[in-house]
């Protein structure tokens, strides 16, 4: 996958760059910025769980990449006042592996499990009886000798992350008592998000220069930081570190980011369905193949802000490039422009 200044992904990040990241984010909910319905509803389960003195039900948050997932769990953990520990569902391998992590768990404590639609089947069939019951079956010995054990497991709350609810199978996804969908951020709740941020680093940063990167973040609040980290490093080495709306364009022209977030990934996406489809519909391996990009990388990090923002459509026939994406990239377009689709 092409590396982008607005990817969505937090891989080959540096040490720093971690530990920045962690400090930005919230801790509780009064510092979270945005997803208010969602805010909302967890306030109310979280309170009548405190007042029962029950752990949560079991929470499945999904969404698209860098919306805060990760952030809200967090967040979830520390206003009940309970430890989290956090794994990923491609590090959980094996039975054991799960059996390990349920057994450390306390009474009351959250294990986060991150991209939990890519745990193997055979764990996911242990987490069943986890989830729903407490308890964990363990096989002793192998052949005609082995036997089972089932062991009690403290009351704990299971909080899933992915991005692909439709890959989760449904009895797991069954187990869940609540399930959150995050949705894109508005532009006044980014640069709010923006202007803490500047604060947290210390960065010196204009209303209308945050109405500019709040534009060009893709509504996504990880991709905000991390432009405002780039245009930072743009103004302390060419200004006196000041960012303003000036100094902004000229390190977005620099990264080539235009004035709706579309980096030159995106913008190649784009031309390639029209120029080669004549705007759609075009089957999605098809497009993969056309792109050199996967068919994942395709639905989970180009698709949803471009269906966001009215740039392509999804037809039964494949995708299609909208009239708003023609006028973006200032190419003509007509009522003419269609082809027959791609089956592949």
């Amino acid at each position: 996958m092409i590396d982008r200044i607005v990817n969505d992904i937090t891989a080959e990040d540096d040490s720093q760059e971690v530990e920045i990241e962690v400090t930005l984010r919230p801790k509780d909910f009064s510092n979270y910025i945005g997803q208010e319905k969602l805010k909302e509803n967890l306030k109310l389960a979280i309170s009548a769980a405190q007042k029962r003195d029950e752990p949560l039900d079991h929470i499945l948050l999904h969404g698209p990449p860098g919306l805060g997932k990760t952030t809200m769990a967090n967040v979830i953990a520390n206003e009940m006042k309970s430890q989290i520990k956090v794994t990923a569902g491609p590090a959980i391998e094996r039975a054991g592996d799960l059996a390990s992590l349920l057994t450390n768990l306390q009474n009351g404590d959250i294990l986060f499990i991150d991209e939990i639609h890519r745990l193997n089947r055979i764990v996911e069939e242990v987490l069943y009886v986890a989830m729903e019951d407490f308890k964990l079956d363990i096989m002793l010995g192998k052949g005609p000798s082995a036997k089972s054990i089932r062991l009690d497991l403290p009351h704990f709350t299971i909080i899933g992350a992915t991005t692909r609810t439709g890959d989760l199978a449904a009895p797991l996804r069954d187990r869940f008592g609540l399930i959150n969908r995050l949705d894109f951020y508005n532009e006044a709740e980014i640069e709010k998000i923006i202007k803490r941020s500047a604060r947290i680093l210390n960065v010196k940063i204009d209303s209308s220069a945050a109405k500019e990167l709040a534009k060009r973040s893709r509504l996504t609040p990880r991709i905000a930081n991390r432009l405002l980290k780039r245009v930072r490093d743009y103004a302390e080495v060419n200004s006196n570190g000041v960012i303003n709306i000036d100094l902004s364009h000229k390190a977005f022209q620099l990264l080539d980011i235009d004035d709706l977030g579309l980096d030159l990934a995106d913008r190649r996406l784009l031309r390639a369905i029209i120029e080669n489809y004549n705007g759609g519909p075009v089957g999605l391996e098809t497009l993969a193949a056309l792109t050199a990009e996967e068919r994942s990388t395709i639905e989970d990090f180009y698709e949803p802000y471009l269906m966001q923002i009215g740039m392509i459509e999804r037809t039964p026939r494949g995708r299609k490039v909208t009239p708003k994406a023609y006028s973006h990239l200032k190419i003509t377009y007509s009522d003419k422009n269609s082809n027959q689709p791609s089956l592949l």
